[in-house]
């Protein structure tokens, strides 16, 4: 039981830190110009200040903590996937996508604004992630921010988010087995997980091989985050989660809930946080926070 009450204060601390963190960092990156372009910078700090859990951000911050790398950088890598993260959902969320209207509680961007503006704060947004890891402020070392940028780069495009996106786009007319819907998910989620975990590395340079148990702790959290995100969908409560729920099954779409069943989808997913703590075996407590962030995938209620 004491043991679990340090995780979880390490886990809430975590958070709330890194919120408030992310959050005066777009902040400070994002003023407002005194021209028409205003209303375009409006849109991106809607769509960016004060919403979402900061889970990529905190898994980079985590991993970078572990090698003694200096917070600002690590916040400032974070914003970087954090952006990328926000630009899929704005355009995730427009008519010609998802079509919602509801987003971390609060009415979607091109609810809020127009479809136009909404569509080129996501375009910004993407371009703004790369210049602030392209920023000297991030990393002095150029080998540093280069791989900082391949790694994200890789991760958002046709072979990470927007691949698994397209495939996605592809599951409401095709069935998927499992397998299918297992790589679907390790791209258009995992991909951007693993990448903040290996961001956090990267900004501590740590050598490329060395990184491998840390992959496999990002490939196994990834998956089981997915898994939970499907239960949710499934059972959650909207008021709850914020948002729209029991989409996939309204749209025919394969999940792992509807291939395995709640029950069997549940303890995979605790079967691989297990399995993604253990990989951090050969670390002490200066991984706690990344081993509590596995925990709160499986027990998060939204």
């Amino acid at each position: 039981m004491a043991v679990t009450l340090v995780t979880d204060n390490v886990l809430a601390e975590g958070l709330k830190t890194i919120q408030r963190e992310v959050d005066a960092a777009f902040d400070s990156l994002l003023p407002l110009p005194s021209d028409p372009r205003s209303r375009l910078v409006e849109a991106m700090r809607y769509a960016t200040i004060g919403g979402g859990k900061r889970l990529r951000p905190l898994l980079l911050a985590a991993t970078a903590d572990m090698y003694g790398v200096d917070r600002d950088a690590a916040v400032r890598a974070g914003v970087a996937i954090e952006a990328v993260h926000v630009y899929s959902l704005i355009h995730d969320d427009l008519p010609c996508m998802d079509d919602d209207a509801l987003r971390h509680g609060k009415a979607t961007l091109h609810i809020a604004f127009d479809e136009a503006t909404a569509v080129l704060a996501g375009d910004a947004l993407q371009c703004f992630a790369f210049e602030v890891l392209g920023d000297v402020a991030t990393s002095g070392d150029p080998f540093v921010r280069i791989e900082l940028v391949t790694t994200l780069a890789v991760a958002s495009g046709h072979n990470g988010m927007a691949g698994g996106q397209m495939m996605d786009i592809a599951a409401e007319t095709s069935s998927f087995d499992l397998s299918t819907v297992t790589r679907l998910q390790q791209l258009k989620t995992g991909a951007l997980l693993g990448a903040a975990v290996e961001m956090g590395a990267i900004l501590g340079k740590v050598p490329h091989e060395a990184r491998k148990p840390l992959r496999a702790y990002a490939r196994d959290i990834g998956l089981a985050f997915q898994i939970v995100d499907d239960l949710l969908d499934h059972e959650g409560d909207e008021e709850a989660a914020g948002k729209a729920l029991r989409k996939d099954a309204e749209q025919g779409k394969e999940t792992f809930v509807s291939l395995l069943g709640p029950e069997r989808a549940r303890e995979q997913a605790r079967m691989l946080v297990d399995q993604a703590i253990g990989h951090l075996a050969t670390h002490g407590p200066e991984a706690d926070l990344l081993r509590a962030l596995a925990r709160f995938i499986v027990e998060r209620d939204r």
